[in-house]
């Protein structure tokens, strides 16, 4: 079941968000519960400090109080899997999606033809990170780690030595051979020797891939364009 929110200050305009995303989840064909907040502050205390938990955000970046955007970079110590879609009517406030790891921005105005398939692209995702893990075999080890618990991967020697959030391990394959067994769209190449999650990614700023928990990457200048470009198409952002 997906655990959603629905956040805007309006209490007309945020129900009508509740109930185009219970016909989405219908039209999809999976069960949801839904949350409805018309104070932006209200759901940032039910999330920092009663440890609620959600799998999806549907807010409004303009709101009394804490804005979409406050939301967006205060959760993320609490929530840091949570997808984010912005229901905007300003798309001037549209902002860099490398920086809030925003799944996707839809105009108010089209949210007949935009918010169903956003829904839709974000569930799956949802289902898609929680039930993949790379596993390390040997005769005496078998450690499986969830695809979306893995920061990065480095080569090391002749070993590709893994970065997650439950600390570092070590496989002794080629960095090549880990990622074709990962074969997830999710993970890229930012140099010869490192490959990211791509939804860590924070920020790309002077050439440097930051994440989620602090570390700075470096991307190489080959990669750099295409490493844009494929967390571009990843999160689907088509303003």
């Amino acid at each position: 079941m997906l655990h959603i929110a629905v956040c805007d200050d309006d209490p007309v305009t945020a129900r009508t968000h509740q109930e185009q995303t219970e016909q989405c989840l219908k039209q999809c064909g999976r069960a949801g519960e839904i949350r409805v907040y018309t104070s932006s502050d209200n759901l940032l205390y039910d999330i920092a400090e009663d440890h609620f938990f959600f799998d999806l955000l549907l807010l409004d970046i303009e709101m009394p109080g804490s804005t979409g955007m406050d939301i967006a970079k205060t959760i993320r110590p609490h929530l840091p899997h949570v997808k984010i879609i912005f229901l905007t009517s300003h798309l001037e406030y549209a902002i860099d999606a490398f920086e809030l790891s925003i799944f996707r921005y839809v105009p108010k105005q089209e949210l007949e033809t935009r918010l169903f398939p956003a829904i839709r692209d974000a569930a799956a995702l949802i289902e898609l990170e929680a039930g993949k893990s790379y596993t390390i075999q040997t005769n005496s080890r078998y450690e499986k780690i969830p695809y979306r618990d893995i920061f990065f991967i480095e080569r090391d020697g002749k070993n590709a030595c893994i970065t997650a959030s439950g600390g570092i391990s070590k496989v002794r394959k080629s960095l090549q051979k880990v990622y074709e067994e990962l074969d997830a769209e999710e993970f890229l190449y930012i140099d010869r020797g490192c490959i990211v999650n791509l939804i860590h990614i924070m920020q790309i700023k002077d050439g440097m891939a930051i994440l989620q928990n602090g570390t700075a990457l470096p991307i190489s200048r080959s990669h750099l364009q295409e490493v844009k470009e494929q967390i571009t198409r990843y999160w689907g952002m088509h303003l």
